[in-house]
């Protein structure tokens, strides 16, 4: 009974045990918070779209992650014995320091925000940020992710790099090189065809001929257009790419080689 009574009055036991309580009910707020967002993510907005309504929610998440966060380290150390007041004072006069350190951070969290409330862009828009290209997969205050749909490699973008993401609207623009030799009426018979099967194609919106788009050396390039999921943009590009050989075979027609005239002096 004497070793529990003096465990019951150590002082290091009782911080510890305030520490986990601390600690518990923290955690114990975060899982009732979450479940409660992640259940109004699953239900569709009236108001919201779906997209923007998981791009929200996962931000909110964020938000109650680090506020949570600090709180509880400020709750740990003042059981410890922490002047948390003095402190936060003493902050006042560093954050001055740590605000120059801290600027981009901030710009970052600025333009989280700026996503959330434009409608810049949300979870499940494929975006291109440099050679990246992909679906965004979560946003946060301090970045947005990508899975680039070459590679499938988890890319981090710094949400104070917005102004140099592109939104990809699904176009996938094919040129089509025909020998000059051969008759543009023939020719865009041949490419009639190939709309016709694209058009045909599950995973192809729409498919369209934009006629004659270069005068190449050795060739006239006519050029087609088509509209899908950017996601997909890779393997519809291969489809698209097999369509258009297949049906200039059936049509006995091919794809020129380059050329290089030599003329020589007598």
């Amino acid at each position: 009974m004497d070793f529990i009574e003096s465990l019951v009055k150590n002082v290091w036991i009782q911080r510890l045990f305030w520490s986990i309580i601390v600690v518990a009910l923290s955690l114990l707020i975060y899982r009732i918070t979450t479940k409660i967002l992640t259940n109004k993510e699953k239900k569709a907005s009236k108001i919201l779209s779906s997209k923007k309504n998981k791009t929200i929610i996962r931000m909110f998440k964020s938000i109650v992650a680090g506020t949570l966060g600090v709180i509880t380290v400020l709750m740990v150390l003042q059981i410890y014995g922490v002047n948390v007041t003095s402190m936060l004072a003493g902050v006042g006069i560093a954050s001055i320091v740590i605000g120059f350190a801290l600027q981009d951070s901030l710009k970052d969290i600025i333009r989280g925000f700026v996503i959330i409330s434009d409608g810049y862009y949300e979870i499940g828009d494929v975006i291109k940020f440099g050679d990246n290209i992909g679906p965004v997969t979560s946003v946060s205050l301090l970045t947005t992710k990508i899975q680039d749909i070459n590679t499938n490699n988890i890319v981090s973008i710094a949400n104070r790099n917005i102004d140099k993401v592109e939104i990809d609207p699904g176009y996938v623009y094919i040129p089509i090189p025909l020998p000059y030799e051969l008759k543009v009426a023939k020719a865009e018979e041949a490419m009639d065809d190939i709309i016709k099967k694209l058009r045909r194609h599950s995973g192809i919106t729409s498919a369209d001929y934009q006629g004659i788009n270069q005068i190449s050396p050795s060739s006239l390039d006519y050029q087609i257009v088509i509209t899908c999921d950017p996601a997909n943009k890779p393997q519809m590009r291969r489809d698209c790419l097999h369509i258009i050989i297949t049906t200039l075979e059936d049509h006995k027609l091919s794809i020129p080689y380059n050329q290089l005239d030599l003329h020589t002096k007598k």
